[in-house]
């Protein structure tokens, strides 16, 4: 099931006649309160596992085990790496930028730019890497030592 756009559910709530079964036919398409329940959700909903996430990324297995535990909160591009491990589009790259209350990627700036780029085009996290390299940019998902 695809996620509905926000003015999408904008509309289906100005024509609810019943708030808890909008809530429930839209359950998918809801941001949720914890990061890391969130960040379960779209591994359950993307068919991957944790350890796709942690090759899909370049981060710390470790690490990336934290974050989906609530044990360790991610920096934003830590978030964008996550992002892409998990495979998301951009727009839900935003969502989970936006819950973990991060900077959304801004179509102005350049950096963002280039991953919003390499988001559209499902590129994995190496190839937006280059991109980023290429062009000047710091890269994501370097694992920490």
């Amino acid at each position: 099931m695809e996620q509905k756009t926000t003015e999408e559910l904008k509309h289906e709530i100005r024509a609810a006649t019943d708030i808890e079964d909008y809530l429930k036919r839209n359950q998918e398409s809801l941001i949720h309160d914890s990061l890391s329940g969130y960040l379960n959700i779209l591994l359950s909903k993307k068919g991957v596992s944790k350890a796709d996430v942690v090759r899909g990324s370049l981060l710390n297995r470790a690490y990336v085990y934290q974050i989906f535990s609530g044990e360790k909160m991610p920096s934003r591009d830590k978030l964008i790496a996550i992002a892409f491990g998990l495979r998301l589009s951009d727009e839900e790259t935003q969502a989970l930028l936006k819950l973990s209350k991060n900077r959304e990627l801004y179509a102005r700036d350049e950096r963002d730019a280039i991953i919003l780029f390499a988001l559209q085009r499902n590129k994995s996290v190496l190839e937006a890497n280059e991109l980023l390299f290429e062009l000047g940019h710091k890269v994501l998902g370097i694992p920490e030592e």
